[in-house]
């Protein structure tokens, strides 16, 4: 009778010791993603543990996060520059009054990031 393991296709080496081990690999995408991706991580391993657990079982999880961290950083770049471009937070602004630049700025940067984690982070 085969295993689960073997009727998806695992194969199982004998080792020194008289045991069977299972001939694993690792995914072949390096880890590479940053903050976003490490918030999908925890946000997984948390509330999502079903796709958790079928991404880290089907090799997935690190070209997920990778995927996740780009498109969250892309997406904050966008954003950014849209909210600049329409609240005319500038070079002009930061020249003639950088206090009210840095406040703009810090807004700005909070809410784009209150977007990128509520459309890809925590869905």
């Amino acid at each position: 009778m085969k295993s689960i393991f073997e009727e998806m296709g695992g194969t199982y080496t004998l080792g020194a010791d008289g045991m069977y081990y299972p001939n694993l690999v690792l995914p072949e995408e390096e880890p590479r993603y940053g903050k976003y991706g490490r918030m999908r991580l925890r946000h997984l391993k948390e509330h999502r543990k079903v796709l958790y657990n079928t991404l880290l079982l089907d090799g997935d999880l690190i070209k997920h996060l990778n995927e996740v961290d780009d498109t969250a950083n892309q997406r904050m770049d966008l954003l950014t520059l849209q909210m600049k471009k329409q609240q005319g937070v500038n070079e002009a602004l930061k020249a003639r009054d950088q206090m009210t630049w840095v406040g703009a700025m810090n807004n700005i940067r909070n809410a784009v990031e209150e977007i990128v984690l509520s459309e890809l982070i925590y869905c």
